[in-house]
């Protein structure tokens, strides 16, 4: 699935690594993504609510703790204003959403939505995109770095924070999954949801190529 359809194949992230996005199209890229960013706390709440146990519960809160942080101020939304800042964006102009792209939002909305209706384990499953992030992440800071030099290296800590978390989460994820897909049926319904949460991604990026003229 990650070979196939995650989003780091998608023309605009491309692009992105490639050094060819001026100024205004990285900045729409995280004025969209933002939106997505605060809502992955709303998405895993939901989650966490329909978990069957305690120590289900104990171990996914901690991706909540992580993006809302602990105080005002920390955690990795506030990590991804740092990068709105760097980026040269007004943090408020950013949370006033006004850039957010409708089809970003209609994505976003959908996976919330998704992750509060469907079965645990198929929502579980479709966090299992961070099983392909950490390497994208990785490839994409290294090429910030180098293509945009006008960014402040200071803004990527979300990055460079979230690579290990990403790495804890979906091994967790993964092995719920594993255990819990026991018939073809359950396993076709989390290999439907993984599917599901790339679409997402994919419709993000040709939402924000269409609002900044990035056409795919």
């Amino acid at each position: 699935m990650g070979a196939e359809r995650y989003h780091d194949k998608h023309p605009f992230h491309r692009r992105l690594v490639a050094g060819t996005l001026d100024r205004a199209q990285i900045q729409a890229w995280v004025a969209n993504r933002y939106y997505y960013q605060k809502q992955i706390p709303v998405k895993d709440a939901a989650i966490l609510a329909n978990l069957p146990s305690a120590a289900h519960r104990r171990v996914w809160i901690a991706r909540i703790v992580d993006h809302d942080g602990e105080e005002e101020g920390t955690g990795g939304t506030a990590s991804w204003l740092a990068l709105a800042q760097a980026v040269g964006l007004d943090e408020e102009e950013v949370r006033s959403e006004r850039a957010v792209a409708p089809g970003t939002r209609f994505a976003v909305d959908a996976y919330v939505e998704f992750a509060r209706t469907r079965p645990w384990i198929e929502a579980v499953a479709s966090s299992l995109t961070e099983l392909f992030g950490p390497p994208v992440m990785e490839r994409r800071v290294a090429a910030i770095v180098e293509k945009y030099p006008w960014i402040d290296p200071a803004g990527l800590s979300y990055f460079n924070q979230r690579i290990p978390l990403a790495r804890r989460d979906a091994e967790s994820a993964l092995e719920w999954v594993l255990r819990e897909a026991t018939t073809a049926q359950v396993e076709q319904r989390c290999v439907d949801a993984l599917r599901f949460k790339c679409d997402v991604l994919w419709c993000m990026l040709d939402a924000t190529a269409l609002a900044c003229g990035v056409f795919t």
